[in-house]
């Protein structure tokens, strides 16, 4: 079965599942890619075979990026005023599916893109290749995807303070050594490693991955009303002074420059509050 749309999703056996992000130029998270990983992990949860999810990317240079926020208001919402927010559903929904997700993470993992890598079970990361980020703050908003929940129980809350406020991007090695990633790889190695991995995966007994899975996740989740608060706080952030003043310079400096702040965001976000 393949269905394309902003991403890829082919079953490969009948254990195993690929999901592929392909929305160049930059793999940003638009309406479409929400509505169908909505979908197709809301038809996972109750697939009798599926014991492996593998996430990678066909978009040069990036893996998986932050919201379009050009877009934001085609963005799917829930209906009810105690609604969870579809996102923060999605994230949820694979951090306890009963299958392994594995991310093979070749590129730039940023924003959204990066909080949802986060919620995988195991990520797998290009040394030469792979790049982190949280950008949000440095451009007035804050993470709303689990970034400020998760990372701190990864990487620690001094190292998590610092990827959230800095805005920075961080190398793979770097993301390796502090535990955002499971493990860093060379890239020519990184397909046969996760492949084989999924294929390992896919031959153990189904209810024994899962029922493991759901054990670790009972000592190490962050409780599923911190995601829903995060994802309002980022919500309002986008009504705030703060961000709407930073856009404004981005937008200015992008159009002064010629660049693409989409492809180097981390270097120009300075440029951009300094202007705002």
């Amino acid at each position: 079965m393949s269905e394309q749309s902003t991403i890829t999703f082919v079953r490969t056996t009948p254990q195993i599942a690929r999901i592929t992000f392909a929305n160049p130029p930059v793999n940003l998270i638009v309406a479409d890619t929400v509505r169908r990983l909505d979908e197709i992990t809301r038809e996972l949860e109750t697939d009798p075979d599926i014991q492996v999810l593998i996430f990678d990317s066909s978009t040069p240079e990036f893996f998986f990026n932050h919201f379009d926020l050009a877009a934001a208001a085609e963005f799917p919402t829930p209906e009810g005023e105690d609604a969870v927010p579809i996102w923060t559903e999605i994230v949820l929904r694979l951090s306890k599916a009963p299958y392994i997700t594995i991310a093979s993470i070749r590129g730039r993992t940023r924003g959204g893109g990066d909080e949802l890598t986060l919620a995988l079970d195991l990520r797998y990361a290009s040394r030469e290749n792979a790049i982190f980020g949280q950008p949000e703050v440095g451009g007035g908003l804050l993470p709303g995807g689990g970034g400020t929940e998760r990372l701190p129980r990864f990487i620690g809350r001094d190292r998590a303070l610092e990827v959230i406020l800095s805005s920075d991007d961080y190398d793979a090695e770097t993301a390796e050594r502090w535990g955002w990633v499971t493990r860093a790889l060379p890239d020519a190695e990184l397909d046969g490693f996760v492949d084989t991995m999924a294929a390992r995966l896919a031959s153990f007994d189904r209810t024994a991955l899962a029922s493991a899975k759901a054990m670790v996740n009972r000592a190490s989740l962050p409780p599923d009303a911190d995601l829903v608060t995060a994802y309002g706080e980022f919500a309002h952030s986008l009504t705030l002074p703060g961000f709407l003043s930073r856009a404004e310079g981005f937008q200015a400096i992008a159009a002064q420059l010629g660049i693409d702040l989409e492809y180097k965001l981390g270097e120009y976000l300075g440029m951009g509050n300094r202007q705002a």
